[in-house]
């Protein structure tokens, strides 16, 4: 492989495309990962074994007392049902063919819990409170832990590509586990007094709609999306080809650019700047860019010969911060996809051209540092067995708006459409599981219909493990952000309101609020224990039946008093409200119709109730906690917080 310019040799490491392995022969019979040594399989619940085996094969597989024989398919996959089992403890898993046995070793009867969500689900115990401590007494052999590894996938996987494996809870198991998860499960221990076990699925700043199954974006609307998704695991370049031209349309709309005079086009007519150095460019020391978030637009020619135009080429770009799409010659590449990992396309063939060539990108960066961010060594166009390195000549432009709504690939991982589930859930299969915990919904703060693609993955995941009532327990998110002194808007309060509201519609499903356990200045709150603790009080109610509030204490309704003023009732309430280091309850706010209109008014504790005294000034709804990092010091007698909600106020009855 030669170098073309002043670059080094590199060797190409990423690819754009997944290369999807032949099915293996097994030598004897595998039970897939949920049946492997120390799983806690579900009580009360009809299980499903699978595995692999030789194609074809005739497998005799012991579960319990049951057993049953089975021939495996075509592609040695092989699933046998038997029947729920009462009696919790140790169980004998086997499977006997021709080609050879399998045991699955310590396997127990018990209660398992599916956790998943974003980063802070993901955050494992080591990096939480606490650490040192909670990490050397976590031994428990009735406690079991799965860790499923990142991963996407266009279509919904019968296999994960990196198998996980139970493991019983210890030091070595428990540091690098989900804490909220291993703190839940662990108090269910407590209560159940079962085997229990915790499967870990989370990726960090993921929205919810990766985690939806095609059924559940069906219900949504994005049939469309999830179609694209399929269409790039089979076709990657038409599908690249049909989402760029979504993002063109976008742009035209958004802009007024007509055709051809779009920023891509090698013609269009903008005033380049050099580009100082790749890097973030918050870094170039140019004080327009020092903190600027929004587009910013690439641009760098490149010469090629006739016999490099048409041979086979790959463009690595580098880390492209936060999301990048890719044109050369006015004909789209590509666009990043997978957050926080080197960009890598393969050129369509037709769009390199003998002579002068001109590539131009985009980068859109919504937070933190944005740009060509590199590394330096590892931008590069492939041509062939050539190298012409990329990490110089560059020159940007920034626009005089950044248009919102910049439509991305629905296959990427974060914010794509069923990629995600399609991975990291799908491959679970029907497993029984007594209850999932549900922690996620910063990432889609200010996107509307949550409450709907909320619903719409409740009832897919409910399906797939056969449980129409399978109980779900969401955390409400918790405060983060600058504290404000006057009332104003909220995207995190508003979140909260609508988490509420698709929990409360749903009888199978509860709510830990961890409003009061957050850091304005850190995403990631530490205090994950007390998460645990509130995660596992909603999931006795909604789970186990107990008689415990499933949602905590929440805002029903408010009505107007005869001074203007208005009262707020509660509802899962336990015992009454109280309030801390204060006679008054902070944070509520009386509003009239207009944004501008809400101001801080005291609240009194009347029992169960708020009273609010009227200030003279025209009250319509009522406000409590509306801000991203709110201080509040409202507490049942569990104790739990009151979360943020807003409400209209009705006449008195």
């Amino acid at each position: 492989m030669r170098t073309i310019g002043n670059g080094r040799i590199a060797l190409h490491c990423w690819s754009a495309l997944a290369t999807l392995a032949p099915v293996p022969a097994w030598a004897a019979p595998r039970f897939d990962p949920m049946f492997s040594d120390h799983a806690v399989i579900q009580r009360h619940h009809p299980v499903t074994v699978t595995g692999r085996a030789e194609p074809k094969e005739m497998v005799s597989i012991t579960f319990s007392s049951q057993s049953r024989r089975v021939r495996a398919g075509a592609d040695g996959r092989f699933e046998v049902q038997f029947d729920p089992v009462a009696e919790t403890g140790q169980v004998q898993l086997a499977a006997q063919a021709a080609s050879g046995t399998a045991t699955a070793r310590d396997v127990a009867v018990g209660d398992v819990f599916l956790c998943s969500g974003q980063s802070n689900m993901e955050l494992e115990v080591r990096n939480a409170q606490d650490a040192v401590g909670q990490i050397r007494g976590s031994s428990d052999r009735e406690l079991r832990l799965m860790l499923v590894p990142r991963a996407t996938a266009d279509d919904p996987l019968r296999d994960f590509p990196k198998a996980p494996n139970w493991q019983v809870a210890g030091p070595e198991s428990v540091a690098d586990f989900s804490a909220a998860c291993f703190y839940m499960a662990r108090e269910l221990r407590k209560v159940a007094k079962v085997p229990i076990g915790a499967i870990a699925s989370s990726w960090g700043g993921s929205r919810i709609s990766p985690w939806m199954g095609p059924k559940a974006l069906a219900e949504v609307g994005q049939s469309a999306q999830s179609a694209l998704v399929s269409l790039h695991g089979r076709d990657p370049f038409a599908a690249e080809r049909q989402a760029s031209g979504e993002w063109e349309a976008w742009w035209r709309k958004e802009t007024g650019d007509g055709p051809g005079s779009e920023p891509w086009q090698p013609s269009a007519r903008i005033a380049w700047t050099p580009v100082p150095r790749i890097g973030a460019w918050e870094d170039w020391g140019a004080p327009p860019m020092a903190a600027y978030n929004g587009m910013g637009w690439f641009r760098r020619e490149i010469d090629l010969t006739a016999q490099q135009a048409k041979a086979a080429a790959t463009l690595s770009l580098g880390l492209l911060d936060d999301v990048g799409r890719v044109w050369i010659n006015g004909k789209p590449v590509g666009m990043s996809a997978r957050s926080w990992t080197p960009s890598s396309f393969d050129v369509p063939s037709g769009v390199l051209k003998a002579g002068r060539n001109v590539m131009i990108v985009n980068i859109l960066d919504n937070y933190g540092n944005g740009g060509l961010s590199g590394p330096a060594d590892m931008m590069k166009l492939t041509v062939g067995p050539d190298i012409i390195p990329l990490a110089d000549g560059w020159r940007y432009a920034i626009p005089a708006k950044t248009p919102d709504g910049a439509p991305r690939v629905p296959w990427g991982d974060t914010t794509g459409s069923g990629t995600l589930y399609n991975g990291m859930i799908a491959p679970l299969g029907s497993i029984g599981l007594k209850g999932v915990a549900w922690y996620q919904g910063e990432s889609d703060v200010d996107l509307p219909g949550y409450d709907a693609r909320m619903k719409a993955m409740m009832t897919d995941w409910r399906r797939q493990f056969g449980s129409p009532d399978l109980a779900f327990v969401a955390v409400q998110l918790a405060a983060y952000g600058t504290p404000v002194t006057q009332p104003g808007p909220s995207g995190w309060a508003a979140m909260r309101q609508v988490q509420y509201q698709a929990i409360a519609r749903d009888p199978h499903a509860g709510l830990a609020t961890a409003i009061d356990i957050g850091d304005p200045f850190d995403i990631h709150p530490g205090e994950k224990q007390e998460v645990g603790r509130r995660l596992a009080r909603a999931m006795r109610a909604v789970a186990y039946g107990e008689a415990v509030s499933r949602t905590g204490p929440q805002a029903e309704r408010v009505t107007a008093t005869g001074d203007g003023g208005a009262i707020v009732e509660f509802t899962g309430l336990t015992g009454a409200l109280r309030t801390r280091s204060s006679a008054q309850a902070i944070g509520f706010e009386l509003c009239g119709e207009g944004e501008n209109s809400c101001r801080f008014a005291p609240g009194r504790v009347d029992g169960t109730r708020i009273v609010l005294a009227g200030d003279g000034q025209p009250v319509t709804r009522v406000r409590y906690a509306w801000a991203n990092s709110p201080v509040v010091n409202l507490y049942d007698d569990a104790p739990l917080p009151v979360g943020s909600f807003e409400l209209p106020v009705t006449a008195a009855r």
